[in-house]
């Protein structure tokens, strides 16, 4: 949502792809997601955002193969915690147009853009040297651009969310994310 702080207090719901939708984390058996080693590190990773990201909490999440479903509840309690900055410079120069644009658009600390950011690209990271470890130089694990959120305002939504995420992999024949199911519609 364009006016909203994502730094606000709340609960998100996620939606982040591998690119082009790759089946990077496993496959789906039996209505079951088995997760490969891809799969594992973006589960690892995932369940100690709260580790890095004080305000964060992981609620319900799904690793499916191409994709990762969560909700992220940001609680940030500590009103103290206000950004204060001070320049040393006496002379403001024509970079600061320059700058208070990129502080705009730039994601906030704390912020739901920082922390799918930052969880992305660890996630690269790890995945990839696994990879090069492994001397698989054919395979470069990569995400979409951005992701989608939803900010959920009430309790029923947040029920109805948790409800899709636990029967998303049972789900995964209809899938929109589903590599096969989308070969099949171009045939």
């Amino acid at each position: 949502m364009k006016e909203w702080d994502y730094r606000q207090n709340g609960c998100y719901f996620v939606t982040i792809c591998t690119k082009n939708r790759d089946e990077y984390f496993g496959e789906i058996k039996s209505g079951e997601m088995q997760s490969n080693e891809h799969g594992k590190i973006a589960r690892k990773l995932w369940l100690e955002i709260p580790n890095h990201f004080g305000n964060a909490r992981i609620d319900e999440y799904v690793i499916m193969p191409n994709h990762l479903h969560g909700i992220i509840i940001l609680d940030d309690k500590r009103e103290d915690d206000k950004i204060n900055v001070e320049t040393l410079q006496c002379n403001v120069s024509v970079n600061a147009v320059e700058n208070e644009f990129h502080s705009k658009i730039s994601p906030r600390p704390k912020s739901l853009s920082t922390i799918i950011r930052s969880y992305k690209s660890i996630c690269t990271r790890m995945i990839n040297e696994l990879e090069t470890l492994q001397c698989n130089v054919s395979t470069k694990f990569g995400w979409q651009s951005g992701f989608y959120d939803h900010v959920i305002r009430n309790d029923a939504s947040l029920d109805k969310i948790r409800e899709y995420i636990l029967n998303n992999p049972a789900q995964w024949a209809d899938d929109e994310y589903n590599l096969a199911k989308r070969k099949q519609k171009k045939e």
